[in-house]
């Protein structure tokens, strides 16, 4: 058994990644994305829910006991998704992603009638060491979406900055709009209170957006 390079620490930062198996897609319709939204709460806490209660109206009122994980931001792309987080107790985020990442693989297998991995192998993972790096990773997974607006605008730049920031608000898999205080259901995913207070207001947070956007060219 491989062991995992970085060891996670309570109160320190990570970014959290993962693909599909091949570079497959694991999220093929706007079921598949709720279905792992809903997950990213209801895995992150020791009790442990039914599967069809996923279903219910209430999700977000789940008593899910002693947290495993705060989450800062998070992005679903069709292949693979990112998420920040920090630990509350040693092991929990391992505790966390295990629990995730095999419901949603029980539940797109399940549906697709499949079998086998449908993750490439363990999840990754990046140790966000400085308050720098740690900011900058706000806004590249929130940056994410651009890449179905135009593969290479990080390479060519974006040609219409306003259609692209459109893009980003109204791409509802990421927690661009918790940021934008566009308040919804999904919202309790994110703990933000336990990571630097970057974007008091949501200008700021599009402020940096917008900056990230043209220093990517």
């Amino acid at each position: 058994m491989s062991l995992r390079k970085i060891n996670f620490v309570p109160n320190e930062y990570y970014h959290i990644y993962n693909r599909g198996n091949s570079k497959q897609k694991i999220f093929n319709d706007e079921e598949d994305y709720e279905r792992f939204m809903k997950l990213l709460f209801l895995s992150n806490g020791n009790n442990n829910f039914k599967i069809y209660f996923i279903k219910s109206d209430f999700i977000y009122d789940f008593d899910r006991g002693e947290q495993y994980v705060d989450i800062g931001a998070y992005c679903l792309m069709p292949n693979h998704f990112h998420i920040l987080i920090t630990q509350t107790e040693n092991g929990s985020i391992s505790k966390f992603m295990q629990k995730l990442t095999t419901a949603y693989s029980m539940y797109y297998n399940k549906k697709y009638e499949r079998t086998g991995s449908l993750f490439e192998g363990k999840f990754k993972s990046q140790h966000a060491g400085s308050d720098r790096y740690l900011k900058y990773l706000f806004s590249y997974i929130h940056l994410n979406p651009l890449k179905l607006l135009d593969t290479k605008w990080k390479e060519v730049g974006v040609k219409n900055i306003t259609k692209a920031l459109d893009f980003l608000k109204n791409y509802k898999y990421s927690s661009y709009k918790d940021y934008l205080n566009e308040k919804k259901a999904e919202s309790i995913i994110l703990n933000v209170k336990s990571f630097p207070n970057y974007f008091p207001t949501k200008e700021t947070f599009i402020k940096e957006i917008f900056e990230w956007i043209n220093y990517e060219k």
